[in-house]
Parts: C-alpha cells; structure tokens; sequence
C-alpha cells in the first residue's frame, strides 16, 4: 500500500473513531435528557417542552454516525448471507455491488437530507429554541459519512481493523 493511501486509510481510521465517539456522545446525551424529562415531570410537575425534539435530534445523529461506521466495517448495506452463500468468483462482484448500493443511499441521504435541512431551517423548531432544519442534519452528514466510507471501501478493498493493519504491515 503506498504511503498516500495507508495515510488516507489511517485518516478515515481517525474519523470513524470520531463519529464512534460521538454518536456515543449523543447516546449519553439523549439518556441525560430523557432522565430529565422524567425526573420534571413526576417529580418536579413541570414538564419541559425542549427534552422530546433535543432527544430526537441526538438519536438521529447516534443512528447515522453509528450506521456509517457499521458501513466502514461492512457490518451494514453489506448483504453477507446471500454473498457468502454465493460461488467464489461472484463474492467478489457482489461485493461491489453492495458498496455501490451503500455509495448510493449515503448520496441520497446527503443530497436530500441537506435539502430538507435547508429548506426547514428558516422555521423554529416546535418545543425547542433551535432552527427546525437541525432536524435533518443527522441525515445530511451521516448520508455524508456513508458516502465517503462506501466509497473508500470501494477503493481499498475490505475493511481490516487499525491493529490488524498494523500487524500485518510489521
């Protein structure tokens, strides 16, 4: 592998850690806020508006970031029942296949998910001090993400962990 593309490989090694973190991150946050909401309202009686529409904006970011790492390690879009079962010389194709499929829907979830972003985000969010387009962030950058992991599956074949890679360099 030469030096460009094993840099570029521990770059994006350096990204999914990242967005692994994070989406943890909006994980933890979103348990916090639901805590809240449950300790104000039957304890305090006052129940805030801003715990449900937060608490949703944080799942759609775990979902994405979570779903464009499971793409980076094949684990998603990756079909592996019905490319396993199939003869030697097709695994290969199918496989192809499946990360153009992943390329594709990450495009899609880009492209359409930033629409509604900008087209929402003049519109306050219902509940929340927060601009309604936030909404479809999660979309737009996961579909982001998806497509740059797909695509980088494209190009350097299947996925190896960071460790492995180092082992098998040495």
């Amino acid at each position: 592998m030469s030096e460009s593309r094993r840099g570029a490989v521990r770059a994006l090694d350096g990204l999914a850690s990242l967005v692994m973190g994070l989406a943890g991150a909006a994980l933890v946050g979103m348990a916090l806020v639901q805590a809240w909401q449950v300790f104000a309202r039957y304890v305090l009686n006052d129940s805030p508006g801003w715990t449900e529409p937060l608490a949703l904006l944080l799942m759609s970011f775990a979902v994405m970031f979570g779903a464009a790492v499971a793409v980076r390690r094949e684990t998603h879009f990756a079909f592996q029942t019905f490319r396993d079962a199939a003869p030697r010389p097709m695994q290969w194709l199918l496989k192809s296949i499946s990360r153009l499929i992943a390329a594709a829907s990450g495009a899609g979830l880009m492209v359409l998910g930033g629409m509604l972003m900008v087209d929402e985000w003049p519109v306050a969010m219902a509940g929340a001090p927060l601009p309604s387009g936030l909404k479809f962030a999660g979309l737009c950058v996961g579909g982001a993400l998806i497509l740059l992991f797909a695509v980088e599956r494209l190009l350097t074949g299947d996925y190896r962990a960071p460790d492995a890679a180092a082992g098998a360099e040495d």
